[in-house]
């Protein structure tokens, strides 16, 4: 069944059902409960393929993830679920696309291929190549995340270097005066991935308007490197009495590496850190932590990519978000 068929059992013209269906120009409601009524009838539905032809879209828009060789952590699997949920929403479709070696190719074909109508990113750097392709490309993109200059892109993003300023300031209130930032991993960190530049950033600050002792590591996503890494710490620094992190994957080695050392938290030791909410409550002491709202980022980023899409040229626009830390079980005062 055809637009043709509906158009003559409706008594109107092809180009009139087109646009009952696409809302390109107004039609009488009388027609267009015709039409409706003539659709319902045979069954009809608009073949996707040629609706994106007729009107210059394809209703899917491209997330660019990290590599597929590369785990994803439990915060970065709820920015791809909240974009994912964000666009069935607004009855879009999703093409998942790892970036970054081998990946490359794919990213191109995303960017180069008119297979979507914009793209969000994940996981952006400082100085970010997939970003600098997509502002030559002209094709609509959102960041989740920023580079060091961000105001030519829209994007969303956390505030690293306020949240772990947050983190250490709870842990000074609290008596600590030796508190460790574990990082995510030193690739990513040298690579110049943001969120690893800003954290200590705002550690190092911190520690500067609280006069206190620190020391920052980078840890591998991961519980095995999260222990190993505490562990090296905890030999090298004993004096420490609190960790703040941004490695929410590396938490449960952190924990493992303490009960192995006989650190009791929080009476011995205490733990903060930026983590997604349900991984935070589900660690044993539940974590406290600052929450990160990852459907509301990923909602907001859909929907300053379908402001780009719409528009072009409208002027970027910007979401820092900052959270406040939840208190849980993992933070308590410093122990003489």
């Amino acid at each position: 069944m055809n637009i043709g068929e509906i158009a003559k059992r409706a008594g109107v013209s092809r180009s009139t059902v087109s646009y009952a269906l696409t809302g390109r120009r107004p039609v009488s409601p009388e027609t267009k409960q015709r039409i409706l009524a003539v659709i319902d009838e045979l069954g009809y539905r608009p073949n996707a393929a040629a609706r994106a032809l007729k009107e210059g879209r394809t209703r899917t828009i491209g997330l660019v993830i990290p590599p597929a060789s590369t785990r994803l952590t439990d915060m970065q699997l709820g920015f791809v679920a909240s974009v994912v949920d964000a666009a069935a929403r607004a009855d879009l479709d999703v093409l998942l696309s790892p970036s970054g070696g081998e990946h490359d190719r794919s990213f191109e074909r995303v960017v180069t291929g008119q297979r979507v109508d914009g793209v969000i990113v994940m996981e952006i750097r400082l100085e970010d190549d997939r970003v600098a392709r997509l502002m030559a490309s002209g094709l609509p993109f959102v960041g989740i995340g920023r580079t060091r200059d961000p105001d030519g892109m829209s994007w969303v993003d956390l505030d690293y270097e306020t949240l772990i300023a947050r983190c250490v300031h709870h842990l000074a209130d609290l008596g600590h005066r030796d508190i460790a930032l574990v990082n995510r991993s030193a690739e990513l960190v040298a690579a110049g991935y943001g969120p690893g530049h800003r954290a200590r950033a705002g550690f190092d600050r911190a520690l500067a308007e609280r006069g206190l002792r620190g020391v920052a590591v980078c840890c591998a996503d991961d519980a095995q490197a999260g222990q190993a890494c505490t562990e090296h710490l905890l030999a090298e620094h004993p004096e420490l009495t609190a960790i703040a992190t941004v490695n929410e994957a590396a938490a449960a080695g952190v924990y493992h590496a303490l009960a192995r050392t006989g650190r009791e938290v929080p009476r011995d030791f205490s733990i903060v850190g930026v983590a997604a909410r349900h991984w935070a409550e589900n660690l044993h002491p539940p974590l406290t932590a600052a929450d990160v709202p990852a459907v509301e980022l990923g909602a907001h980023a859909v929907d300053l990519l379908l402001g780009r899409i719409a528009d072009p040229a409208a002027p970027h626009r910007h979401l820092l978000l900052a959270p406040p830390i939840s208190l849980r079980a993992t933070t308590g005062p410093a122990r003489p």
